[in-house]
C-alpha cells in the first residue's frame, strides 16, 4: 500500500489532473467541463487520490434517494497495483454508509478481470449484462452491485 497517497474529496483545482487521467485510462474521456459539473451537482460524490499533491487516481458516484451508481474508478497507469483504487473503493464505501444507500452498481468491461477482481473483493455480485456497452473497442459491460445491510 502507498503510504504516500491521500484521499480528498474532488475541488476544482484537481480537475486539469482528472482529465489527464480520463485521457491515460478511457478511449472516451470525460473532460474538464464534465468535471466542473459535477462539483454543482448535488448527487455526486467524487474522490481523488493525491500523490505529492498531484492527482493519480479518482473515484466518482452518484446517489439517488438510497441508490448508489458509479461513474467512473480510474488510477493513472504507473500508480496501479500500489493499493490506490482500494483506498478509492474505501473513501466510496465509507460515502454510502454516511448517505444511507441500498446499494453501489457499477458497470466494468467483461475483459477486465483486474477490476472485477477488485470488486469481488469488495462483495460486488454480477447482476446482468449492457450488451455492446463499450466501444473502442466495442465491447459487453457486467452490472456489478453490492448491496448493503441496512442496520
Amino acid at each position: 500500500m502507498n503510504s504516500s497517497i491521500c484521499i480528498v474529496k474532488m475541488e476544482k483545482e484537481h480537475i486539469p489532473g482528472l482529465v489527464e487521467i480520463e485521457n491515460a485510462c478511457f478511449s472516451h474521456p470525460w473532460t474538464y467541463d464534465g468535471f466542473a459539473a459535477e462539483l454543482e451537482s448535488t448527487t455526486a460524490n467524487f474522490f481523488v487520490a493525491l500523490s505529492d499533491g498531484a492527482p493519480v487516481g479518482y473515484i466518482g458516484f452518484h446517489a439517488v434517494l438510497d441508490e448508489g451508481y458509479v461513474d467512473n474508478i480510474a488510477v493513472l497507469p504507473g500508480y496501479r497495483r500500489q493499493g490506490i483504487a482500494k483506498l478509492l473503493m474505501d473513501s466510496a464505501f465509507e460515502r454510502c454508509a454516511v448517505l444511507g444507500l441500498s446499494f453501489l452498481s457499477l458497470e466494468v468491461r467483461k475483459s477486465n478481470a483486474a477490476a472485477i477482481a477488485l470488486y469481488e473483493s469488495y462483495q460486488f455480485k454480477t447482476e446482468g449484462e449492457r450488451k455492446n456497452f463499450y466501444s473502442a473497442p466495442r465491447e459487453d459491460a457486467l452490472i456489478m452491485t453490492v448491496r448493503f445491510k441496512k442496520v
